[in-house]
């Protein structure tokens, strides 16, 4: 039963004063049998009152104002979490899921049937064919899955800076390269072109010493469902199925469902985003992660624009 202390702050600085600063965040710990929240502490800069409430998929969600006028905006989280993943052996021998199975299935559930709906591309072609490779190779949903999650990461190559929220996935198919928010939603979209409903996870991926791309810092997995398992989460950044260093936010359809922290602000100012991710494990080692980014706009008389933490899941 590993022990991690996860600290993460989340800091915006302005040029000049803004007001009115309307914000949500989802950098909850998400409630599983499998992972057991010790101690979360939540610091915001000037002590909003947060509106907590669950959203449509599950998650806890909180949304906070800050109307009077200031130049920061500091988000600090310090979370204690402990996992107990029991290894399920009943999932590697989840042939029964056939794929009439998983139809008759998601049919009665609008939830699973969304999750199953493919998004539209202009490779949806191109991506079919690699697709349908796969599946001849592939005896059951479950080995599909994972030689869907094999494909991405023998053919794709993780590299930072190439990539942002906005990245499309036809875009992720000609850089061939992207980081776990990329091959996430690749992923998904193999998923769904064989109707097997698929949902993005936001999260942190900690330390254990075995190499993993991303540990250390946020980080985005998929969870696959099949009639006799239920959701089952997959790494296609790392190759593995999840484990006891993956700890959960947020599910959703997509990356906009998870979306850490964003909201809308007024004032004519230019901002500064800093993220840091501290991952410390049970003996002592500690991973840490530190972005700095610009994101320079256009200054206006009023202006009032969305702004999201796209560092977060660039990892």
């Amino acid at each position: 039963m590993p022990i991690f202390k996860i600290h993460h702050i989340t800091q915006y600085r302005y040029d000049r004063p803004i007001r009115e600063s309307a914000n949500q965040i989802k950098i909850y710990p998400s409630i599983f049998h499998s992972q057991e929240t010790r101690k979360h502490e939540l610091t915001i800069s000037g002590n909003p009152l947060i509106n907590q409430f669950t959203d449509f998929w599950g998650n806890t969600t909180g949304l906070f104002m800050r109307n009077e006028l200031h130049q920061d905006l500091t988000i600090d989280s310090k979370l204690i979490v402990n996992t107990n993943l029991v290894e399920d052996i009943s999932f590697e021998k989840s042939s029964a899921s056939d794929w009439n199975s998983i139809r008759e299935k998601i049919v009665r559930d609008l939830l699973l049937l969304d999750c199953a709906l493919p998004e539209l591309i202009k490779s949806r072609e191109e991506l079919g064919v690699i697709v349908s490779s796969i599946r001849k190779e592939s005896e059951n949903p479950y080995l599909f899955t994972r030689n869907c999650s094999e494909y991405i990461f023998s053919n794709f190559t993780y590299l930072k800076g190439i990539t942002n929220i906005e990245t499309t996935i036809d875009e992720i198919l000609n850089h061939k390269s992207g980081v776990c928010q990329d091959f996430a939603h690749l992923l998904l979209q193999m998923l769904r072109l064989e109707g097997i409903p698929s949902r993005y996870v936001s999260g942190y991926i900690c330390p254990n010493r075995d190499g993993a791309r991303g540990a250390g810092a946020t980080h985005a997995w998929v969870e696959v469902w099949l009639p006799e398992t239920g959701w089952k989460g997959i790494d296609p950044t790392n190759n593995i199925w999840v484990q006891d260093q993956h700890i959960a936010l947020a599910v959703g359809r997509h990356f906009g469902d998870c979306t850490p922290i964003k909201g809308t602000f007024k004032g004519p100012a230019h901002q500064d985003l800093m993220v840091y991710v501290s991952v410390g494990y049970e003996d002592g080692f500690v991973l840490e992660d530190n972005t700095t980014v610009q994101i320079a706009k256009e200054s206006v008389q009023v202006q009032r624009r969305i702004f999201e933490e796209s560092m977060q899941q660039q990892q």
